[in-house]
């Protein structure tokens, strides 16, 4: 949960800074409130004039562009040209337009794609190589490009009718969650980041946060305040827990940050920064939000400085748990926020995000006076280093805190700033959209946003109907005040087909019609047409890409999500909205399997379609083998299908082997737990064929950053533990958040997982063939004891792909399945 602040300095729309020898210009949108005769771009149109005259210049930008034509195609770097051209030429919004080049085409350009900013171009350019060459751009993890079905230079495809031209409904397309700079990009270097902010550019986005290199600046502006460097190691979180240490979760844990951290991180966020300028995006910074170090209320004792409670420690341990918070009233907020606006400028730029002072943490008080008056006050901080400056809120809290966040406390926060100056990401629109429940924010402009993903997690799922539909639904109901939509996943590289839609949305004016996109989508991922694997995607669509059980789906599967509990008890009446009746068919019963079993005294993992249809997909996927076995986008797609489904079958073996433990079944429950461990050992070995589900690329990523040995076991451990116990244990109690940043990658399932489920089973079938009750509380001493040595080791894990992952995906479902 976050906010921010998009500012507009020294009474000019642009802020000008130094990297090296290149003069950045960073652009400011201002956002104000008219009439409701007028729409809300027409209300925003003015500053979006002056953002646009104070862009870089059109030959910056069109460099930019061939730039990341370059590195994605290469061989047709002359096959295109690229020109800057003003909105006028698109009806005065933001578009790009294709058209034949007109003039010699000999070894030259072919075709001309224009926008109106390096984005539009890179956008253009996307949408003409999957539309009319039928390539198809993903992350490289998700399989990454398919570009063989691009024509060689000389002979592409030409538009007809005079081209092709494309408009934005809507002037933003916002990008990253927070907590993305920790789930996804804590261990990139350049080489990651270039790649990333090209993908950016290719699927539209124009307004990316950038919240690498901030603490370096937060040291400058602490210390100016006579704050020790001893105190900041108390301050800052380690490498992967640092959003979270941001936003006044937590503390210390999993640092300190050395000198090399600091250092680094700085310098590869102005090269962030300068590349997506050259772009044409505006990129969102940090600003202060009131969390300070322990010791400024010592060295400022008369401030208002409170203690916040506890999030998510086992015990309200003060090592990690319970940071401080400055009151925006007091006038050191105003001062600390001032400093550190001005240092950054100084050092990075002046368009700004800061994050949320009650990030999961109620107010303490409903009060509406006292809201408004917070509200005004942390807006009185920012105005004051920027008097343009505006509230750009990452509305999590809204739907996280709903039963604070009633209609009269909304409206206060909402409404606690001058016209025009806060826009609000409506974070959850693609489940729980709140404009539609709050009358559009009560009249404040927002961004419709999905989000996904949790974690990082791996689970195939989506929410493809509302995705296609809700962005214009939200954007032509009445008295919109939408101004923009956006992606703010948790974690990427998951799902490449929900992204690659949701990113479409940005140029969308009309619902899209969702199966026949997807027919176009298969022939461009793919890069061929196949019957098996149009008729899978079909069942994928309505079954694992149609969720509408409005439950958030982070992936709580078994063996991923150990349920740590005593089965001799209930688990705890929870209702689900979930259908009990999905089935799975099983190569050793005769019967189904069925979920039926799976009550309220049950763990209960989150299902919402038709596990045999998806078994069926899963043949069609197979059956398309020979066809696509050289595709590295079909291996990707294979590798994750099947884990999918033997997943959710290793849900139903947990709850087999749980029943026969309560009816004292030794011999049933030692079947079906055996059955359960095979599972896991047999999904690594199917992850493992694919070097997009390993555990080691996470690992190793993580020590080349180090610059030494001591920082080499740092990170590793910083990146161990993140995806699995995640924060503080005892001795007998796991982490609150274990499991949360959950993945499937081979090497995590047999080295961590594995072990976990052998043990609880071991103790299980004991204490029936001893007669006695399960020991519940040994098993968590071993077991932790066990965890916090796996997260301190240094094993190497593999980093390249081992074994046919085709024959691996058949054999399993010859074994499981067939």
């Amino acid at each position: 949960m976050a906010v921010a602040i998009i500012r507009i300095l020294n009474n000019s729309p642009t802020m000008k800074f130094i990297i090296g020898d290149v003069l950045i210009i960073i652009f400011i949108l201002f956002i104000t409130r008219l009439p409701q005769s007028f729409s809300t771009t027409e209300a925003i149109q003015p500053s979006l004039t002056r953002l646009d005259s104070k862009r870089s210049s059109p030959s910056v930008q069109e460099s930019a562009a061939k730039a990341v034509l370059g590195r994605l195609l290469p061989t047709h770097l002359h096959s295109f040209h690229f020109k800057i051209v003003s909105k006028d030429v698109c009806g005065g919004q933001g578009c790009f337009l294709i058209e034949n080049y007109d003039g010699p085409t000999e070894n030259g350009p072919e075709i001309l794609i224009k926008g109106t900013t390096a984005v539009e171009i890179a956008s253009g350019l996307h949408w003409y190589i999957k539309y009319f060459c039928g390539a198809h751009v993903s992350w490289d993890k998700t399989g990454g490009v398919q570009l063989a079905s691009v024509p060689k230079p000389g002979s592409l495809p030409l538009v007809k009718d005079g081209g092709v031209l494309i408009q934005r409904p809507v002037p933003w397309n916002y990008y990253q969650n927070v907590v993305t700079s920790s789930y996804s990009y804590v261990w990139w270097d350049w080489e990651r980041w270039e790649k990333e902010i090209d993908w950016m550019a290719l699927q539209g986005i124009n307004l990316p946060l950038a919240f690498s290199g901030q603490e370096a600046i937060w040291q400058k502006v602490f210390m100016g305040f006579n704050i020790s460097m001893e105190d900041l190691n108390d301050f800052f979180g380690g490498p992967a827990f640092l959003a979270w240490a941001r936003m006044g979760n937590l503390h210390t844990w999993g640092g300190p940050l050395s000198k090399n951290w600091l250092k680094q991180q700085l310098v590869l966020q102005k090269k962030i920064l300068s590349r997506m300028v050259e772009l044409g995006m505006t990129p969102v910074l940090p600003s202060f939000s009131g969390n300070v170090p322990a010791a400024l209320k010592t060295i400022f004792p008369t401030a208002n400085i409170t203690r916040l409670g506890d999030w998510n420690t086992v015990d309200g341990d003060p090592h990690w748990c319970c940071t401080y918070l400055l009151n925006p009233s007091d006038p050191l907020f105003v001062e600390i926020g001032e400093a550190f606006i001005k240092l950054q400028i100084k050092g990075l730029c002046s368009y700004r995000s800061v994050n949320d002072t009650f990030n999961e943490n109620s107010p303490p008080t409903n009060d509406t006076i006292y809201i408004s008056s917070l509200g005004a006050a942390v807006y009185k901080a920012m105005s004051n280093g920027d008097k343009d400056a505006v509230w750009l809120m990452q509305g999590w809290l809204f739907y996280s805190d709903s039963t604070f966040w009633k209609p009269p406390q909304m409206k206060a926060l909402l409404h606690s700033v001058p016209v025009g100056k806060m826009i609000v990401l409506d974070l959850f629109a693609d489940v729980k959209p709140i404009w539609a429940t709050s009358s559009q924010f009560y009249g404040t402009p927002y961004v419709w946003c999905l989000l996904h993903n949790f974690g990082g997690n791996i689970e195939m799922y989506g929410t493809l109907d509302a995705i296609s539909s809700g962005p214009v639904d939200a954007r032509i109901s009445k008295n919109s005040t939408m101004v923009g939509v956006g992606m703010c996943m948790e974690g990427i590289e998951q799902n490449p087909v929900v992204y690659e839609l949701m990113s479409e949305m940005a140029f969308r004016k009309e619902k899209v019609q969702v199966l026949e996109w997807l027919k176009t989508y298969i022939h461009r991922r793919y890069g061929k047409s196949v019957q098996q694997i149009k008729e899978a995607w079909a069942i994928l669509y309505h079954t694992v890409y149609n969720c509408t059980d409005g439950i958030a789906d982070h992936n709580i599967d078994f063996i991923v999500k150990f349920p740590d509990w005593d089965p001799s008890i209930n688990f705890g009446s929870r209702p689900s909205k979930l259908n009990s009746m999905h089935t799975f068919r099983s190569r050793t019963r005769s019967r189904r399997f069925s979920f039926q079993e799976r009550s309220s005294d049950l763990p209960q993992a989150h299902l919402w379609y038709s596990t045999h249809e998806v078994v069926s997909a899963l043949k069609l996927f197979l059956a398309a083998g020979n066809d696509l076995a050289g595709s590295l986008t079909y291996r990707y797609d294979l590798v994750d299908l099947t884990r999918q489904v033997l997943s959710k079958l290793a849900n139903q073996v947990y709850l087999d082997a749980i029943n026969a433990f309560r009816r004292k079944d030794v011999k049933a429950l030692n079947i079906h737990s055996q059955k359960f461990i095979q599972l896991i050992k047999d999904i690594d070995v199917l992850l493992a064929s694919d070097d997009n589900f390993l555990l080691g690329t996470w690992l190793e990523s993580a020590k080349l950053l180090a610059e030494n040995p001591s920082e080499m076991r740092q990170y590793e451990w910083n990146a161990r533990t993140q995806v699995t116990m995640w924060f503080d244990t005892t001795p007998t109690n796991q982490s609150k958040l274990h499991d949360y940043a959950n993945k499937f990658w081979s090497g995590l399932l047999e080295g961590y997982y594995l072990p976990r489920a052998s043990s609880y089973f071991s103790y299980l079938s004991k204490s029936l063939e001893k007669n006695e009750s399960f020991k519940l509380v040994e098993w968590r001493k071993q077991w932790i004891s066990f965890s916090n040595k796996w997260q301190a080791g240094l094993e190497l894990y593999p980093v390249k792909a081992q074994g046919n992952f085709l024959t691996i995906a058949k054999a399993l479902f010859d074994k499981y399945l067939s």
